[in-house]
């Protein structure tokens, strides 16, 4: 059986498989997902996750409440390490000053309230209840 050589340097590559070799999601199905959604754009336009990547490309990026701009440098559909995986891309200055900040004012903030909600009854809760909806 002969493997398929999958090199480090492609000509043309999915959007999908280079977002998960780049590291931004864990799965390629997620990062299809979030293209179809328009959450990832090429040069300014929505795509479809089976859109052939240049060498070039510059992408906008929302995964949560952070906004990446990335330039495509390299493209590989490997998914190396993250190390690795930075040299497929460099994300444009204000972008990553932008994110900086939103993480330092994300920190600066308190931390949501929890829910408070009860939960499972315990089981002396849950013999009350059934005694008492027994009585009516």
């Amino acid at each position: 059986m002969v493997k398929k050589n999958t090199t480090i340097m492609e000509e043309k590559l999915r959007i999908d498989k280079w977002l998960f070799a780049a590291r931004f999601y864990k799965t390629r199905s997620l990062a299809a997902d979030a293209v179809e959604r328009g959450q990832v754009q090429v040069n300014g336009t929505r795509v479809k996750p089976s859109k052939s990547l240049n060498i070039d490309d510059m992408f906008d990026i929302r995964i949560g409440v952070y906004h990446y701009q990335i330039q495509v440098l390299m493209l590989s559909n490997q998914r190396r390490s993250a190390t690795e995986a930075r040299k497929l891309y460099q994300e444009t200055e204000a972008s990553q000053q932008a994110r900086e900040l939103l993480a330092a004012e994300l920190k600066s903030q308190p931390a949501p309230p929890r829910y408070t909600g009860k939960g499972r009854p315990t089981k002396r809760t849950r013999r009350e209840l059934e005694r008492f909806l027994d009585r009516q």
